[in-house]
């Protein structure tokens, strides 16, 4: 059944109009009358509707009866992610919120190749959203992940963590399994350098302000595998999968 996001409230009985982009999207899998949709607007939840009306540009739908169903891990988990070079951060994120995570917060660490203006980041964060929107539409997700500005690594650390700080460091003398074996559930942050890693700079700065070092195995990951396999890694030893 298609799943659409509608940035507004919904409410049993109302009629809603579907936004322009969702109207294409039903216009383009030629969706008629009738057809069953679910809609969610990211604050917990899902409604379930049906399709009223389909014109060439507008569509709307009759919202039926609400499911409080949530897909969410039982441990919120942010994803402090260095900025990788290309469109590899469209993928991380994609696939990062199919995996659960609660928050996306962009770095910019001394080895990223990618350097944002003021005016380059906010159309990056109005694409990544975008992301986080589709990625919570295919994954069933009813809460869409928070995702914060881009920050200096060293300004971000000097702020409260979310949780447990992890750093993923091929340095690092204990295993991301082992710890988790020996932890509970327990909000915590990845954080995850750029192609090249974290410098030994950055990292013993990390460590200083909190962060736990830990290895993801005697393989070297490429930054858009590490959050991915850390997060697999925690649905095994904590559910949520």
């Amino acid at each position: 059944m298609p799943r659409f996001h509608l940035a507004q409230p919904l409410a049993v009985g109302q009629l809603v109009d579907l936004p322009p982009d969702v109207a294409h999207h039903v216009n383009v899998i030629r969706l008629e009358p009738g057809a069953p949709l679910t809609l969610f607007n990211g604050e917990g939840g899902e409604f379930a509707a049906v399709l009223h009306d389909v014109g060439k540009k507008r569509a709307s739908a009759e919202v039926r009866a609400f499911d409080a169903r949530e897909a969410e891990l039982p441990y919120p988990v942010t994803l402090a992610q260095a900025l990788p070079e290309g469109t590899k951060m469209d993928w991380i994120i994609e696939k990062a919120v199919e995996l659960g995570v609660a928050a996306v917060q962009p770095l910019a660490a001394r080895r990223c190749v990618v350097r944002l203006s003021k005016e380059r980041a906010e159309k990056k964060l109005e694409h990544w959203q975008g992301v986080i929107v589709a990625a919570s539409e295919q994954s069933g997700r009813n809460r869409l992940a928070t995702l914060a500005e881009p920050m200096d690594l060293r300004d971000w650390l000097s702020q409260p963590a979310a949780g447990q700080r992890v750093l993923l460091s091929p340095r690092a003398t204990v295993s991301l399994a082992d710890w988790t074996r020996a932890q509970p559930a327990q909000p915590v942050t990845l954080l995850v350098g750029p192609e090249g890693g974290f410098t030994d700079e950055e990292e013993a700065l990390a460590i200083q302000h909190g962060a736990l070092a830990l290895s993801a195995g005697p393989r070297i990951l490429r930054t858009e595998t590490a959050a991915l396999a850390v997060l697999a890694v925690l649905a095994a030893a904590w559910g949520g999968m």
